[in-house]
């Protein structure tokens, strides 16, 4: 190993410049990955999220209305259906609070009742609770609230004209984080949500509708452990026995997240392994001048008896040696890059990167190869140099 690092030592300059080849692939490899993981965690949220349920809503062009509440009728009496649980969602923070797309949102606690994530802190909403509310962990980190505190609802927003209306919420619990629907609403109780879709309205619609005998959709249960199938068949049933609403195919909605996810798995991938490529290329460029210079030395240690594995082994494991210090500092630089990066974006609720074990094994596993599958040339070429030859050439 001595010799190894004294052969590195002897052009440090070029040696330099090979490993910042090394550094700049696994940092891009870690900061890309290091998205795609982020991603992914996000995705899989959504994907665990909309497998328990099935959203119903108004249907294709009709966006915005509101059904009456006599549909939880007719949506119970389709075969497969357990439970229906109306929705009154509104927003939380009008004109912003806005995390990767998604509003924040107030909705009764109900409706999330298939996904209920446990609190880290306080307690969740108890019976007949009013004036209470349990908020999301993303929710709770934006507005700079914690179980306890007092908090307004919907957050008045810049600009707010005399005629907003919100209301005093006592904070009693936040959620845990689940990377998906729950992180971003605030749950209230049912007559609460509701009070709270009226102040939405428009006036002139407000004296008109009687919120009580409405909702802005349903969300359809069926039975614990129903299969994705079941529930695209469900949601068949639905449409095709309910008139005035849409039951959107849980496999539809969670094929539409898949695909975006490959496009930017794709993306992510693509441009790592370029650079990674550009790596690899100052890696053989190194290991064949250092063979090329080397020539004497080479004919030398086989002249006295180096085994042809021996010759192979050391250059091998220079070239796994360049690859596997430039992986670290990369490796190194990316996690606090990302680091920084998130802290930066914390106080407004928005996280990048996610640094998983599963990434950090992949950039040290990707760095030590890159250098072995670079230098594997170079060093047969080392390894059956013949003696004579090589010390006349010198």
């Amino acid at each position: 190993m001595n010799e190894i690092l004294r052969n590195l030592t002897r052009r440090k300059l070029r040696s330099a410049l090979t490993i910042s080849g090394i550094v700049i692939g696994i940092l891009a490899l870690t900061t890309m990955g290091a998205i795609a993981e982020n991603f992914n965690a996000l995705i899989g949220g959504g994907v665990r999220y909309l497998s328990v349920s099935i959203p119903i809503g108004m249907p294709d062009g009709q966006q915005g209305g509101l059904l009456p509440l006599s549909k939880m009728t007719e949506l119970r009496q389709v075969s497969g259906v357990d439970r229906v649980v109306p929705t009154c969602p509104t927003l939380a923070v009008p004109g912003g609070g806005i995390t990767f797309g998604a509003p924040d949102m107030i909705a009764n606690a109900d409706a999330l009742s298939g996904m209920m994530p446990s609190t880290t802190s306080g307690r969740t909403l108890g019976a007949n609770a009013q004036g209470e509310v349990v908020l999301g962990s993303s929710m709770a980190a934006e507005l700079k609230r914690h179980a306890g505190d007092h908090i307004d609802l919907p957050v008045r927003p810049k600009g707010a004209g005399p005629d907003f209306v919100n209301h005093p919420f006592t904070v009693v619990g936040v959620l845990a984080k689940t990377g998906t629907g729950p992180d971003t609403t605030a749950l209230v109780s049912d007559a609460d949500a509701r009070m709270l879709l009226r102040d939405s309205l428009a006036p002139t619609v407000r004296a008109a509708v009687d919120v009580d005998q409405v909702a802005q959709g349903f969300t359809v249960y069926p039975r614990a452990g129903a299969p994705l199938a079941e529930m695209d068949r469900i949601a068949d049933r639905i449409n095709a026995q309910v008139t005035g609403v849409k039951a959107s195919r849980p496999s539809d909605l969670i094929n539409s997240f898949q695909s975006i996810n490959s496009t930017l798995d794709a993306i992510i991938v693509g441009s790592a392994v370029l650079a990674l490529v550009i790596g690899s290329l100052s890696v053989v460029n190194t290991m064949i001048m250092a063979v090329t210079e080397r020539v004497r030395e080479i004919g030398l240690k086989k002249a006295v008896g180096a085994k042809v594995g021996h010759i192979l082994r050391e250059y091998l494991l220079e070239a796994v040696l360049i690859g596997s210090i430039g992986g670290g500092i990369g490796l190194l630089l990316g996690w606090g890059l990302t680091s920084l990066i998130n802290a930066a974006t914390a106080s407004s609720n928005l996280t990048l990167f996610l640094l998983s074990w599963r990434l950090v094994i992949v950039a040290i596993l990707f760095s030590v190869g890159l250098g072995a599958a670079a230098g594997i040339i170079p060093a047969l070429r080392a390894s059956r140099m013949d003696p004579v030859r090589a010390l006349r050439a010198a």
